[in-house]
């Protein structure tokens, strides 16, 4: 059943990186944006920072969502990107 509600959205995101934590990242949860922002800014010589990354992340989503029909996928994603991007910037502001 797809989340309808604002609570069941933030439950089903915070689900979602939960279980990507066991699938393939870390036992604190989906945190691959460190690596892939490192590599970018190696790649490309830009000084993006984690949260940055995870914005983009949450662009690339709404652009999708933009683009077509509903999907429920885009909509969660977007949750979860946008707590994580907030736990980024929680952290690069205390460092």
């Amino acid at each position: 059943m797809t989340p309808a509600t604002a609570p069941q959205i933030l439950t089903a995101a915070a689900d979602d990186i939960a279980q990507r934590a066991v699938l393939r990242d870390q036992p604190t949860g989906e945190r691959s944006m460190a690596r892939t922002v490192a590599a970018f800014n190696a790649m490309f010589g830009t000084d993006i920072t984690e949260s940055q990354g995870w914005q983009f992340m949450e662009l690339l989503k709404m652009s999708r969502g933009a683009a077509g029909n509903y999907h429920a996928d885009d909509h969660l994603d977007r949750t979860a990107y946008a707590a994580l991007a907030a736990e980024a910037a929680a952290r690069e502001a205390s460092e």
